[in-house]
């Protein structure tokens, strides 16, 4: 039986990790192009893409689902003719699930029951090819596809194949299926004749060549004379309307075929109404077996887009289990490798697990590809729990509860909040919820606030997630201060992303490797956006100062050792001036001085302090 998703056995993924991730809509303007919807869909219905884009909402969490869906891509992938069979016949496959919900609230047109007609014509084919699968869940698909021949054949004779949208107006049930309809149709027929006749006799007895006979809804059936021949009209005729260029008559004759013939135009669209009534109600009753073959149709599409997409781009099939093991070699963004030119995007692999390797530093400078990076790991879990293929060489993927991100600054100064103010709800929102089976994304965490606050704040999120949560967590950050927590926490792992130096310029490389960054290269960056040589030239003197403050003697950064000194840390940019003095007094000869060489001194290095 194909059941429909049940939030209990689905990844959760709020409405930020949806956002940043760029699942379905991209945060540019919108639109799915650049989302992974928009690289995973070859659907050819609108219930396969429905069902695309729920999945990718709401990824699976039930293993043996996941196995599932995963083994019918690859038989598909693997058959190509069936692959091929399916999609030429949901080519042809209309919205059942919609027109059928249209019938069920009596909402549905003739046209809907065609729609239903023409789709139904195409599902044994769909059925027969399922059931000829070696494939079990295939198999289990084509069992919850009913064939609907009597259906089928009832709207075929008695519904007309381009009917009009209006149902009350007639013009729906062909000839043939009601003798009553028949008999009134040839009434109206004859009626038409009868008035081309009637006319050219009046033209004769008149005399008046000009004359014609018309109909609107206001005033029936008249005869129209200009203004001119009004001195030739009989006595018999009645006069109905005054024009500016005419007169508007009506016979006893004509008033009695209008009586006779309206009558049973009106009854005829009556009866039409009433017979489309009566078919809807027997469609009405396939309801149930036309929503379960809706849905199994749906899921064959799913699959085969899903199958069409992974030999398309050379996917492969994940190994997906219970463990908490992240394995992914020579993963590539699924959306990324799409838009660049072919060969372009740099490969990258990833371990993780909920012990060694629970918490991923990665440094870097802005723009090497950190975030991602992360957004591809996260990209390809949801991938595998929907039961696709993945972008990678190979893969072992521990299935996740839940996946959130911290990516990105957005201010919403319409409620109030600030960047940090955000970050900070996310970053909460993160710490509350996450358990063990979660993947956690965070990309800059403290960046909103002072350099020290921002750093205290990183630190203490990395060890609330390593002590309490432990989940499999991507950490990436500037604030190489925290690849010290490797050195005094079990679980981390630096990692991080490649750069090549030529001369004063950098190549980003796009390679994830082992270890801490050894700069952040941030004023590199700076020159590649173009700041001034000026500004450049300074920032390098500013750095210089910085850097020789936070060393200790054996050249390690100070960071890990901070939390046990007393009073508030900020940063010195003014360190050579201090020094300087420092250096000046060390090296006095107090003995030799006089007391008052002593004294003069003692002004003039405090005067050079208060500068």
């Amino acid at each position: 039986k194909i059941s429909r998703l049940r939030q209990d056995t689905c990844m959760f993924l709020d409405a930020t990790t949806q956002r940043n991730l760029e699942l379905t809509h991209n945060v540019k303007d919108g639109s799915s192009e650049g989302t992974l919807l928009w690289v995973l869909d070859e659907t050819l219905t609108p219930m396969g893409g429905r069902l695309l884009r729920s999945s990718i909402m709401k990824p699976l969490t039930d293993l043996n689902e996941i196995k599932q869906r995963r083994d019918a891509i690859e038989y598909l992938i693997d058959d190509f003719e069936l692959l091929e069979q399916l999609r030429t016949a949901l080519r042809r496959i209309q919205d059942i699930e919609r027109l059928t919900t249209k019938i069920h609230a009596k909402t549905a047109n003739a046209r809907d029951t065609v729609a239903i007609k023409i789709s139904v014509v195409n599902v044994p084919s769909i059925k027969k090819s399922l059931n000829a699968s070696k494939n079990a869940f295939l198999r289990t698909i084509a069992e919850a596809i009913s064939e609907f021949h009597a259906l089928k054949e009832l709207i075929e004779k008695s519904i007309i194949d381009s009917p009009p949208v209006n149902i009350k107006e007639g013009g729906i049930i062909k000839d043939g299926y009601s003798p009553e309809i028949d008999e009134l149709r040839n009434l109206s027929k004859k009626g038409k004749y009868f008035i081309a006749e009637l006319e050219s006799r009046e033209k004769k007895r008149t005399g008046i060549s000009s004359l014609k006979i018309s109909y609107n809804r206001v005033y029936g059936y008249y005869i129209e004379v200009t203004k001119s021949n009004l001195h030739m009209v009989p006595d018999d005729y009645i006069r109905k309307q005054t024009l500016v260029g005419g007169e508007r008559f009506i016979t006893p004759e004509l008033k009695e075929y209008e009586s006779r013939v309206l009558g049973s135009e009106e009854r005829l669209k009556g009866l039409e109404y009433e017979i489309f009534q009566e078919i809807l109600g027997e469609v009405h009753s396939e309801s149930s077996r036309l929503f379960e073959t809706a849905s199994a149709l749906a899921i064959t599409d799913f699959l085969c887009s899903l199958a069409v997409v992974s030999k398309r781009y050379n996917y492969v099939k994940p190994s997906v289990d219970h463990t908490s093991v992240i394995d992914i070699s020579d993963g590539r963004h699924p959306v990324l490798e799409r838009i660049q030119s072919a060969g372009r995007f740099i490969p990258n692999s990833v371990y993780m697990d909920n012990n060694a390797d629970r918490l991923l530093i990665i440094t870097g400078p802005n723009m090497a590809g950190k975030s991602t990076y992360m957004r591809q790991v996260a990209l390809m879990m949801i991938m595998t729990q929907i039961g696709s293929f993945i972008p990678a060489s190979e893969a072992h993927i521990g299935i996740a509860d839940r996946i959130f991100t911290r990516i990105g600054a957005s201010d919403f100064l319409t409620m109030g909040q600030s960047t940090f103010m955000v970050e900070m709800i996310e970053v909460s929102n993160i710490t509350h919820n996450a358990t063990s089976k979660s993947l956690i994304l965070l990309d800059e965490v403290g960046r909103g606030t002072s350099t020290f606050d921002g750093i205290s704040i990183a630190w203490a999120v990395a060890e609330h997630i390593l002590n309490a949560l432990h989940a499999r967590t991507l950490f990436a950050t500037h604030y190489h201060e925290l690849t010290e927590l490797a050195l005094t926490h079990d679980g981390v792992r630096n990692y991080n992303i490649a750069v090549k130096e030529w001369g004063d310029e950098i190549i980003f490389l796009r390679k994830i490797e082992k270890g801490p960054a050894d700069k952040s290269y941030g004023i590199q960056v700076a020159r590649l956006a173009g700041l001034p040589d000026s500004i450049i030239g300074r920032a390098k003197e500013v750095l210089a100062n910085l850097e020789k403050e936070e060393l200790n003697e054996a050249g390690k950064p100070r960071f890990a050792d901070r939390k046990t000194k007393k009073g508030s840390a900020q940063l010195d940019l003014f360190s050579s001036l201090t020094d300087s003095v420092v250096t000046e007094i060390r090296n006095l000869d107090a003995d030799t001085m006089t007391p008052h060489e002593a004294l003069s001194k003692l002004i003039e290095l405090k005067k050079r302090l208060s500068l």
